[in-house]
């Protein structure tokens, strides 16, 4: 069994036998979307989260022990090394226990206690930590020395060995750094002549909240200002309760001279050593979990807007609004093909009948079966223009954060180097309607407008996560072989930039894939590529029907046994449920092959390749077009386009989006927005408050609904901090406060 496997599952609360299959997999080159769909017999049906989860424990505690054995080599070379010491490192659990114990030890520049030390000032020290009634000034004298001026030098040369002492303590750190984690605060205070400045930051100027309460977006807002200049933090318990702990384990005498210089060497230590050592280590600590809640709002508002439901192959007519450019229009074909580009103006009176033919013209001549329209600036007019020519075709607001991004990446210039950004910009919107995934996979994701803070987190983790993401998305949907993009399929479990690349020259090549098995004639796609990724790979009308589902090419003869069982063809097997009702799944059930993976084909086979996104559905907006229209009372339709921790922004249609604070969302107390609402949800909302100066909407949902009639009534809400869409600078208290931070929205 792998050696972490027990202390990953005592920790997850996993069998140590799942978590030691999934370490195994790992090791053979397996990835996480393969092991989750097509090794559930082997790992006992774990899912995608579990398994990542294993893999990041294992990481951690490689990194653990990793840092174990330098620091046992370390000591081991000085000659220092002793029983109870390796000891003490054989049951460490946390880097923080390694580096206390390691810390006595750890090679450091020049400190006042070596300097002590040299100065032949060590028995002193000791001499003083007796706590013996004696006259400390004769015999702090005996210590004079060309460099220890006085007994007053001396006794200074004493405290600096004690104070080292104190702070290289792993019991006194231990306990120190239980204090922090129960008592101590975080606190900001503006900088000096700074406030005008730093009025962003207002809600900080004299600001405190214990550690163990304050929630990510504060702690990230707090972190900015810092970092920025115009704030000064800290982080500490009181002051006295900190002394008096390390007083409870070194002082041991009545008052008396000697107590009086421990007491001295304890503050000092507290002061200069312990003090800013733990406040750094909490600082980032503290950071560390800002992130990585910050990344997981990120996260799980990618994941739904990746899932978001695709219209699909249709040819399509889309629009990238503007007023003094005009609007760039495009038509694509099924398979998002650029077939044409123009210009058309509507928002000018002499100009919008020549408009109006135009796209009449265009709709007929490249048989238009759907409008996509950009809903950033003048997508609300164009949509209104386009709907009075009365065409009968549904008419499409798109959702085009980002677009700009692609439209002067690399990428597009790749697939459209002879067209501007323009151009670029409008197949951006009008192949993001027909598929949202396979679009915005071309995006950095921190271009999506999804995230809280994201310039804030670490960048490393916070790419990792995406990719996560990202990953998961491309491989629960899967893909079509023959119309994926390069990009799309460098997200595919297996196949990475290199390969997806050498899949098209393949594909360009042959004209199109008709068989799963002709993956293998690609240049460099060997065995173990093909095993994870074959699955999740998808072609349509090609010579084996299962090559058009999730049924992995290594169970195609369980799907031949059975069909023949049943006196049938794999064709007419497919889809028929009544047939597959009567599989036993006991009697394919081998050394190979599971029962879990069995129930998983009989599920795929009745309904295979099914997109797991939902079908998507035309929207209206009410008929305002500007924050002007919007008038406290009202009742409209929205959408959501963001959820943070403390609310849901949603768009109404003009232009910014308004805020449903956490407290307006449900009836039904919550702390979460997402335990209500998912992004592109369709929600109806209330105008609460609307603020024409600062172009700022508040919104609630629940009181568009009636209140569940002997429902659990909502709870007094804390306050809450109010990032915005686009990575907000600040943190409100409450609804007003949260409104009063709603930037307009970016791009819009």
């Amino acid at each position: 069994m792998n050696e972490f496997a027990q202390a990953i599952a005592g920790k997850l609360n996993i069998k140590s036998v799942q978590v030691d299959a999934v370490l195994n997999l790992f090791a053979e080159g397996a990835t996480i979307p393969f092991i989750a769909r097509y090794r559930k017999d082997k790992t006992g049906g774990l899912d995608e989260v579990q398994i990542q989860q294993i893999q990041d424990e294992a990481k951690a505690l490689k990194e653990f022990t990793e840092r174990k054995a330098f620091i046992e080599k370390t000591i081991s070379e000085q000659g220092k090394m002793t029983e109870a010491l390796q000891s003490k490192l054989n049951t460490a659990t946390t880097l923080a226990e390694l580096e206390d114990i390691y810390l006595p030890y750890k090679p450091k520049r020049k400190t006042k206690a070596q300097n002590a030390k040299e100065n032949g000032l060590e028995p002193l020290a000791v001499l003083v930590l007796e706590q013996k009634e004696i006259d400390l000034q004769l015999e702090a004298a005996k210590f004079i020395t060309e460099n220890v001026k006085d007994a007053d030098a001396a006794l200074q040369g004493a405290r600096d060995i004690i104070a080292e002492q104190v702070n290289e303590d792993a019991n006194i750190r231990a306990k120190m750094r239980k204090l922090f984690e129960d008592t101590a605060t975080l606190q900001s205070k503006v900088l000096a002549d700074k406030e005008t400045e730093a009025i962003k930051y207002k809600d900080y100027f004299d600001f405190s909240e214990p550690i163990h309460k304050i929630p990510s977006h504060r702690i990230l807002a707090v972190l900015r200002g810092f970092l920025e200049g115009f704030l000064r933090m800290s982080i500490t318990p009181l002051e006295e309760d900190a002394i008096a702990l390390i007083e409870d384990q070194y002082i041991t005498g009545s008052l008396n001279a000697s107590v009086e210089q421990v007491k001295k060497a304890i503050k000092d230590a507290y002061r200069r050593l312990l003090q800013p050592s733990l406040e750094s280590e909490f600082r980032t600590a503290l950071k560390a979990k800002a992130d990585e809640e910050a990344i997981n709002v990120f996260a799980e508002n990618l994941k739904q807007l990746l899932l978001s439901s695709p219209l699909g192959s249709k040819r399509i007519l889309a629009i990238d609004p503007g007023y003094r450019t005009g609007c760039k229009v495009v038509c694509l074909d099924e398979k998002g093909e650029l077939q044409h580009n123009d210009l058309i103006y509507v928002h000018e009176a002499n100009k919008k009948y020549d408009s109006e033919y135009k796209i009449k013209e265009l709709v007929t001549k490249y048989n238009i079966e759907a409008f996509a329209i950009g809903d950033g600036t003048a997508g609300r007019e164009t949509e209104q223009f386009i709907k009075q020519l009365n065409l009968q075709l549904p008419v499409f607001l798109v959702n085009e954060d980002g677009a700009s991004v692609y439209s002067a990446s690399e990428t597009a210039r790749e697939e459209f180097p002879d067209y501007d950004v323009t151009v670029r910009g409008s197949v951006s919107i009008g192949r993001r309607l027909m598929d949202p995934l396979a679009e915005l996979v071309k995006i950095d994701p921190k271009s999506i407008g999804v995230g809280q803070y994201q310039h804030d987190v670490n960048q490393t983790r916070l790419k990792e996560r995406l990719d996560q993401t990202v990953v998961s998305c491309v491989n629960t949907v899967g893909v079509n072989l023959n119309t994926a993009s390069k990009h799309l399929l460098s997200y595919v479990s297996g196949i990475g930039a290199t390969l997806a690349e050498n899949i098209v020259k393949h594909r360009n090549e042959i004209g199109r894939f008709t068989d799963r098995n002709q993956l293998l004639k690609v240049p460099r796609l060997g065995g173990k590529a093909f095993e994870q990724c074959a699955g999740f790979l998808r072609i349509k009308n090609g010579t084996n029907p299962l090559d058009e589902s999730a049924v992995h090419p290594e169970a195609y003869q369980l799907v031949e046994r059975m069909a023949g069982d049943l006196n049938v063809d794999v064709k007419s097997l497919i889809g028929n449920e009544e047939l597959l009702k009567k599989v036993e799944v006991k009697k394919y059930v081998s050394e190979d092959i599971g029962a879990l993976t069995i129930n998983d084909i009989i599920k795929e086979l009745k309904k295979p390749g099914l997109d797991p996104r939902s079908e998507l559905e035309q929207f209206e907006f009410a008929s305002i077009y500007s924050i002007e229209d919007v008038r406290v009372g009202m009742v409209v339709p929205g959408v959501v386009t963001n959820l943070t921790r403390f609310g849901a922004f949603v768009d109404i249609g003009v232009k910014q989006d308004g805020l449903v604070h956490v407290s307006e969302i449900s009836h039904q107390y919550i702390t979460d927005p997402n335990e209500a609402l998912k992004l592109n949800d369709k929600v109806q909302v209330k105008i609460l408050e609307v603020d024409l100066v600062r172009k700022r909407i508040a919104l609630s949902i629940k009181q568009t609904q009636e209140a569940p009639q002997g429902g659990q009534r909502s709870k007094p809400r804390s306050n809450h901090s109010s990032p915005q869409k686009k990575d907000q600078d600040l943190s409100g208290m409450n609804m007003n406060d949260a409104l009063s931070a709603l930037k307009k929205k970016f791009g819009k």
